[in-house]
């Protein structure tokens, strides 16, 4: 076998089967050397994830959906942009202060500003004893869909309770969350590099719809 031959054809050739090539190589690398690479070294199987919905942001968005109405937190008389977190606090706050949460508390939880759809995260492992009210947790909700990434807003013995920064509420199937369920804490946000497969999600759900 002529080595230098396939070398030059991997990383010198500019035909379209070379290229074709270096994009299998490169997906191979990243799924079977990388991603369980970093998996070791965050004590997850889930180091990276993107985020695919907008129920961390903090601002007003029907998600890009036009089916849906410009919302935050349940509101839909919002005429006025979210600029900082007072505008924030002053639309949802009042659901996390019922809840125990003060605005000081919230200010000082990791990622106080929520996220955007189209964002990735990196995951750390973590066990029960470890989650904390406002971390941010990628949890299996049990719906047959993808991961979850929401806020935590409760532990208790039952297990851990979590709400997402744009919904209006604590839905059922984010209560009493176990540690088996849980694929570890938001640790590190790396903006809008997660896009890539959030347009893949929605072409493919466009055509599975």
């Amino acid at each position: 076998m002529n080595w230098k031959k396939i070398w030059f054809f991997i990383w010198k050739d500019d035909s379209l089967l070379s290229w074709l090539v270096n994009v299998v190589l490169a997906i191979i690398i990243v799924k079977f050397i990388i991603f369980p690479a970093l998996g070791f070294a965050l004590n997850t199987g889930f180091p990276v994830v993107a985020v695919v919905s907008c129920s961390m942001e903090h601002g007003i968005t029907n998600c890009g959906n036009d089916n849906r109405e410009e919302v935050l937190c349940g509101d839909n008389n919002l005429e006025e942009e979210i600029t900082n977190f007072d505008d924030y606090w002053e639309i949802c706050g009042a659901w996390y202060e019922d809840n125990a949460i003060s605005k000081e508390s919230f200010i000082g939880f990791s990622f106080s500003n929520g996220f955007n759809k189209g964002d990735i995260m990196v995951l750390y492992g973590v066990k029960m004893k470890d989650v904390n009210v406002g971390d941010v947790i990628v949890f299996d909700s049990g719906l047959n869909s993808a991961p979850i990434i929401h806020r935590v807003v409760g532990v208790d013995e039952n297990g851990v309770t979590t709400k997402g920064d744009h919904n209006i509420r604590s839905e059922s199937f984010e209560k009493d969350i176990k540690e088996d369920e849980i694929f570890g804490k938001a640790v590190f946000r790396v903006p809008y590099l997660g896009w890539v497969k959030v347009v893949f999600s929605d072409l493919v759900g466009g055509v599975l719809r």
